[in-house]
């Protein structure tokens, strides 16, 4: 089907962000998503094909 997520669900990604954080927060939901990363608050858009292959699992659901 597709990447079931909202706004403010938190999702754990394959890859480790620099900080040492797998966890981004969902802020924009589209074609585009705009995540941020729960360790050092940085943003990031990514185009929602490229999420899907990313992500590991979703943590929190809203």
């Amino acid at each position: 089907m597709g990447l079931e997520c909202v706004t403010g669900d938190v999702l754990r990604l394959k890859k480790q962000h620099p900080c040492g954080s797998f966890e981004w927060e969902v802020l924009r939901v589209g074609a585009d998503f705009r995540l941020k990363c729960t360790g050092c608050g940085h943003q990031i858009m990514l185009p929602r094909r490229q999420l899907e292959k990313s992500v590991k699992k979703i943590i929190e659901k809203s």
